[in-house]
C-alpha cells in the first residue's frame, strides 16, 4: 500500500504534466485531451490520497531537483486527506471543462457570449499545471518545497483568473487584487518559516517538529502569527478576503470550482500543519485568534453573500463563510488541547476536517451550475434571471441538490460536518475551562446564527434564480449545457450524496488525518465512530444521515398518499388564482434577488451599511406633481470600504508625489544608490 499511495501520485502529477503538454495539439482536441488528463490526474491523486489516510505514508527526497536544499515530499493522513479533496474537484471540473471550453461549431468559443479564449494553448495548459501545484503543497516536506509549490499554484491560479481579461476589463481588475493579496500572503508565510527554519538550524519538517520544543516562545508567536496571516488570506478569511469575491467570480467557472473547492483549502492546511503539527501546539491565544477569525469570517461571509445579487459572487462570500466555519473547529481544537481535553480536541478538529471534505463537494457543484447559467444566459445577475426550470432541467436539479447540500439542513451534508462541529463546541464547556465557558458559547451562536442565514442565502439563489418566471430576455432563450458539463456537475453531486448519506466510511480516515497533528493527538479511540449511526466519543449524543433522510422520504410519501386518497373521487375545477385585481401576475411583481434580501438588510443594517440614493424628477414648472422616482441601493464590502480603501488612496498619493524622484537621469539614480550604500554602512556601525 506505501507503493500504491507513491505510485499513484507520481502517476498523479506525470498525468497532469501530459495533459498540460496536450495544450499543443490542434484547437478543436485540446479541451478534450487536456480535461481528460487533468481527469486521471485527478482520479490518480484521489487513491493516492485514500492510501495515506488508510495509515500508508509515502516519503521521497529529491536532492538533484532544486539547488542546495532539493525537493523533499511525504504523504500522511493529513496531506493525503487534502491530495484526495483537491483530485475529487480536478475530477469533477476537468470533465466539466471538456464542455465548457469546446469551441463551438461555427469556430466561436464555447461560451454565450463566443470568444471568450478559454480554449487557447496558454489556459489549457495552466489547468493540469494547477492542479499539479495543488497536489504538491500537501505532499511538501520542506520549507523550501513547500514555498515553491505554493508560488506554482498562485502563478498558475493567477493565469488562469486573468484568462478573459481581453474580453472583461473586471477580471483583469481582479487579477490585480489576486495577485498583490496571494503575494503579500506569500511574503507573511516566507517569512515565519524562513525564521523558523533559521531557529530550528533547518528546513525539512522532520528536523522543525524535533526542534519547536526548544524554541523561544517570541520566536514561537512570531512564527505562528505570520504564517497564520498568509494562510488566513489564502483562505479568504475576512479582513483579508477582499480577493476571493473578485477573484472567483472572474475565473471561468470550472477554475472558480478549482479555487473555490480546492484552492482555499490549502490556507487551512497550513495552519493546521504549521500550528498543530510542526509548533505542536502553543498557547491559548494563538488558539482564541484563530477561533474569532473564523466567527468573524464565518457571519460576515454569510452576511454578504445574503445581499448578493451576483450568483458566483454569492458563492465566494459562501466560501468565506465556510472556511471561518472551519476554523472555528481547527480554533476549538487548539484550545482544548491546551486544556488537556485531547479527545474533544480531536472531534473538533474531525468536525472541520469533515467540512473541509463537504465544503469542496457542494461548491464544486454549485460553482459549475452557476457556470451553466452563465454558459446558456451570459448573465450571472440574479434578478435578471428566472424561469430555467424548464429550458434548464438538469442544472436546475444539480443546483437544487448543491443548494441543499449548503444550507446546514438535513439530509444535506453540510448539516452533518456542522452538528459534529456543535457537538464538539457544546460538550467543551466542562472540560475545557474558563476561556472555554466565555468563547464557546459564542461560538455555538455563529455557527448556528450562519446556517439560519445560510438557508436564507441558498432559498434566495434557487428560488430567485431557477425557479418563477423568466425576468430577461437571455433567461428566455436559455437552453440545457453539453453533456460533458451535465457529467462533471453528476459526479460532484454523486460526492455530495454520499457524504451527505454515509459520512462514517469517511471518519476513520478523518480520525487518522486529525491524529497527525501533535496538539491533538491523543486517545488511541477514533473520535467518531459508527457506519451508520455517528456516535461522537465520551458523548451520549447520536445521529445517523442516513437514517435521517429515509424518515423523511416516508414522511413525504405517507403525505402524498394521504392528500391524495382525501381528494380521490372529488370533481377538480379550474379557477384563476386571487388577484387583489391587478390582473394576472408578471414577471415584473416578483421577488428578485434584491428585494428578498431587503429585510435581512433592515436587521442587519449597522453591519452591512447599505448605501440608498432617491432621485425624484417633478413634473416642469410644477411643484406637487412627480414626473418619476428612481431608488437606487447598494450593499458593498464594508471591510474593504474602510480598510484598503484609504491603503489605496495613500498609495496613490506617494505614487504621485514621488513622481518627480524619477525624472529619467542616471545620475540621481546612480546617486540615490551610493547615498543607500553609505546609509546601510552608517546603520551597521551603530548597531554593532
Amino acid at each position: 500500500m506505501t507503493t500504491l499511495t507513491g505510485a499513484a501520485f507520481c502517476a498523479a502529477l506525470g498525468l497532469g504534466v501530459l495533459a498540460a503538454a496536450g495544450s499543443m495539439l490542434p484547437r478543436r482536441a485540446r479541451p478534450a485531451v487536456t480535461g481528460g488528463g487533468t481527469a486521471a490526474a485527478g482520479a490518480a491523486a484521489v487513491v493516492a490520497g485514500l492510501a495515506a489516510m488508510a495509515g500508508h505514508t509515502w516519503a521521497a527526497w529529491l536532492p538533484d531537483l532544486m539547488p542546495l536544499a532539493g525537493v523533499r515530499l511525504t504523504i500522511d493522513p493529513l496531506g493525503g486527506l487534502f491530495i484526495a479533496v483537491t483530485g475529487a474537484v480536478a475530477v469533477c471540473a476537468a470533465v466539466y471543462a471538456i464542455g465548457y471550453t469546446r469551441p463551438g461549431r461555427d469556430g466561436t468559443d464555447g461560451a454565450a457570449s463566443g470568444g471568450h479564449g478559454l480554449d487557447g494553448r496558454a489556459v489549457q495548459a495552466m489547468l493540469p499545471l494547477f492542479v499539479v501545484a495543488m497536489l504538491l503543497v500537501p505532499a511538501a516536506a520542506s520549507v523550501s518545497t513547500f514555498l515553491l509549490a505554493w508560488e506554482l499554484m498562485a502563478v498558475t491560479s493567477l493565469l488562469l483568473v486573468v484568462a478573459e481579461h481581453r474580453r472583461r476589463a473586471p477580471a483583469a481588475e481582479a487579477g490585480l487584487w489576486y495577485a498583490v493579496m496571494t503575494h503579500l500572503g506569500l511574503v507573511a508565510i516566507l517569512a515565519g518559516l524562513a525564521a523558523f527554519a533559521a531557529a530550528s538550524h533547518g528546513e525539512s519538517f522532520d528536523r522543525l517538529r524535533e526542534a519547536a520544543d526548544g524554541l523561544p516562545p517570541p520566536v514561537r508567536s512570531v512564527v505562528f502569527v505570520a504564517t497564520l496571516a498568509g494562510f488566513a488570506s489564502k483562505a479568504g478569511i475576512v479582513p483579508l478576503h477582499v480577493w476571493l469575491p473578485r477573484a472567483h467570480p472572474e475565473a471561468p467557472s470550472h477554475v472558480s470550482a478549482l479555487m473555490s473547492a480546492a484552492m482555499v483549502n490549502m490556507g487551512v492546511y497550513g495552519i493546521v500543519r504549521v500550528g498543530l503539527d510542526l509548533l505542536g501546539g502553543g498557547p491559548l491565544w494563538w488558539w482564541l485568534l484563530v477561533l474569532a477569525a473564523g466567527a468573524v469570517s464565518a457571519l460576515y461571509g454569510i452576511l454578504q453573500a445574503v445581499v448578493a445579487t451576483d450568483m458566483k459572487r454569492l458563492l465566494a462570500y459562501s466560501t468565506c463563510e465556510n472556511m471561518g466555519l472551519v476554523l472555528i473547529g481547527v480554533g476549538a481544537a487548539g484550545m482544548l488541547s491546551v486544556s488537556g481535553a485531547r479527545t474533544t480536541a480531536a472531534l473538533a478538529l474531525t468536525a472541520a476536517l469533515l467540512h473541509v471534505v463537504n465544503h469542496a463537494g457542494f461548491k464544486t457543484l454549485l460553482f459549475l451550475a452557476a457556470g451553466s447559467v452563465l454558459r446558456a444566459t451570459g448573465t450571472r445577475d440574479l434578478d435578471a434571471l428566472g424561469g430555467l426550470r424548464s429550458p434548464m432541467p438538469a442544472t436546475t436539479a444539480l443546483f437544487g441538490i448543491g443548494a441543499l447540500m449548503a444550507s446546514a439542513l438535513p439530509p444535506g451534508s453540510a448539516f452533518v460536518s456542522e452538528w459534529l462541529l456543535l457537538q464538539s463546541l457544546v460538550h467543551a464547556l466542562p472540560e475545557g475551562g474558563t476561556a472555554a465557558a466565555v468563547t464557546m458559547p459564542v461560538a455555538v451562536a455563529v455557527v448556528a446564527l450562519s446556517a439560519g442565514l445560510a438557508i436564507a442565502v441558498f432559498v434566495k439563489a434557487f428560488g430567485v434564480g431557477f425557479l418563477a418566471r423568466p425576468r430577461g430576455a437571455a433567461a428566455e432563450r436559455a437552453r440545457e449545457s453539453p453533456p460533458a458539463m451535465i457529467a462533471g456537475m453528476v459526479l460532484a453531486a454523486l460526492g455530495c450524496l454520499a457524504a451527505a448519506l454515509a459520512p462514517g466510511p469517511v471518519a476513520g480516515g478523518l480520525s487518522r488525518a486529525a491524529g497527525v497533528a501533535a496538539a491533538v493527538a491523543g486517545p488511541a479511540a477514533d473520535p467518531v465512530t459508527g457506519p451508520v449511526v455517528l456516535r461522537p466519543a465520551g458523548m451520549p449524543s447520536t445521529m445517523s444521515p442516513l437514517l435521517i433522510t429515509v424518515a423523511l422520504l416516508v414522511a413525504v410519501v405517507v403525505l402524498i398518499g394521504v392528500l391524495r386518497a382525501v381528494t380521490a373521487g372529488r370533481a377538480r375545477r379550474r379557477a384563476r388564482l386571487w388577484d387583489c385585481g391587478a390582473g394576472p401576475a408578471s414577471a415584473r411583481m416578483e421577488y428578485t434577488a434584491t428585494s428578498f434580501a431587503e429585510p435581512l438588510v433592515r436587521v442587519f443594517d449597522d453591519v452591512l451599511a447599505p448605501e440608498t440614493d432617491l432621485d425624484v424628477t417633478p413634473v416642469e414648472e410644477s411643484a406637487y406633481l412627480v414626473d418619476g422616482v428612481r431608488y437606487r441601493t447598494r450593499v458593498g464590502d464594508r471591510v474593504e470600504h474602510r480598510l484598503y480603501r484609504p491603503v489605496l488612496l495613500a498609495v496613490a498619493w506617494i505614487g504621485r508625489t514621488a513622481r518627480p524622484l524619477a525624472n529619467g537621469s542616471v545620475h540621481r539614480y546612480v546617486g540615490y544608490g551610493f547615498y543607500a550604500f553609505v546609509g546601510m554602512l552608517v546603520l551597521l556601525a551603530v548597531t554593532r
